[in-house]
């Protein structure tokens, strides 16, 4: 009996115990094997072991368009640091950009305004110009979040403001009184945070905030639960309690602090929730810490720490194994896998004699795009290995 001859179940039993250089091998015995190997279904148990395939941890395929086998091709390329750079755009005077990715189109903000630039289909380089551009904010854009009806923007000048993606509908929200560092939406709730020690809580058409919290403390990071029951906020560190506090959404009430042992200034910059109980935190205190709500909340249950001291501005994570972390010093881009504590690659990206931090990283399958104070960077993972990064 040939291989090829066997029951589908069977054969892909025999399959999973192949790593993608046997799979990759089998695929030139044969047409008819070729045509077996290539299915998704053959490459999905490795892909799950793999840094940034688009199966996360409980499963879920995020890039079902793209053929597994070739993003665990391009998973080696992540964890070998295997990438060709570019810059995208760069401009003269220093801001404070931050990114969004939305499929093909790049969200960039560069001083008051917030421009959709395309990613070309192939090269994945950015249209030279934006095909829309969001505005209405007196000062630089500090944040700004997606949602699938929504560009919802925290500026300098203690606004909100309330974009529709679908219509040229803005709607501006007034009731900081400094500068909107943080905010985060989730099915018509915003949460925002500011220098002026609050956190307020908005609904996408409320003209003033449904509440106000006051937090004792500039507000630097918040993030809203992904079951909208809570939200989290990261504060500055200046005051005696924990910069990291999670709150009850009905009731406004602070449920519990997380950590013991901040020292003086460590500040939390970002915050990222994996799943309802899975937080990822970084900050000034030069650590990416992993919490688990379900269990104590004094301490983390992973942390890895930066090598060179660097503060953490930004982090983002696939939802399995990776996460990638941009620091203050020189434009650095490091890619950690959660299985290690150790740093796997790291990316220097300012080549200018005047170090900037990475304000703000975003990841798909195949690219990283990393802003900083002057330049919009890119690193492209779709190179064979043979290729020096």
């Amino acid at each position: 009996m040939l291989l090829t001859q066997l029951p589908e179940d069977v054969l892909y039993h025999i399959l999973s115990h192949l790593d993608h250089r046997s799979l990759s091998r089998l695929c030139q015995v044969c047409k008819s094997m070729h045509g077996f190997v290539n299915r998704d279904a053959v490459w999905r148990k490795i892909a799950q072991g793999c840094l940034n395939s688009g199966i996360t941890r409980n499963g879920t395929d995020i890039y079902p368009n793209i053929p597994l086998k070739e993003r665990v091709r391009t998973a080696q390329n992540w964890y070998k640091g295997v990438c060709k750079r570019w810059s995208l755009l760069r401009w003269k005077t220093k801001l404070l950009p931050w990114l969004q990715l939305d499929e093909d189109v790049l969200y960039l903000s560069q001083a008051a305004k917030i421009g959709a630039y395309p990613l070309h289909h192939d090269s994945r380089r950015l249209q030279r110009n934006p095909v829309e551009i969001f505005s209405g904010h007196k000062g630089d854009v500090c944040r700004f979040v997606l949602t699938d009806s929504h560009l919802i923007s925290g500026g300098s000048d203690g606004r909100i403001m309330v974009h529709s993606r679908r219509s040229h509908m803005s709607l501006g929200l007034t009731g900081h009184s400094q500068e909107v560092n943080c905010l985060d939406s989730k099915n018509g709730l915003i949460i925002s945070g500011s220098r002026d020690q609050t956190a307020r809580m908005w609904t996408l058409t409320s003209n003033s905030p449904l509440a106000t919290i006051p937090m004792f403390d500039r507000v630097w990071s918040v993030a809203i639960s992904p079951t909208q029951s809570s939200f989290v906020t990261g504060t500055a560190c200046c005051e005696n309690f924990s910069p990291l506090r999670i709150w009850d959404v009905e009731r406004l009430a602070c449920v519990c602090s997380l950590g013991s042992e901040f020292r003086r200034g460590a500040g939390v910059l970002d915050i990222v929730f994996e799943s309802p109980f899975q937080l990822f935190t970084c900050g000034y205190d030069t650590f990416v810490r992993q919490w688990d709500l379900r269990l104590s909340p004094q301490k983390c249950v992973m942390e890895w720490e930066e090598p060179h001291d660097s503060a953490l501005y930004c982090i983002q994570t696939d939802g399995n194994h990776m996460i990638a972390s941009g620091s203050s010093y020189y434009g650095v881009v490091r890619i950690w896998d959660k299985r290690q504590t150790k740093c796997l690659q790291f990316f220097q990206l300012s080549s200018d004699s005047v170090s900037s931090p990475v304000y703000c990283l975003r990841f798909n399958s195949s690219h990283l795009y990393a802003a900083l104070a002057t330049a919009l960077h890119s690193l492209d993972f779709r190179q064979h290995p043979s290729n020096n990064r």
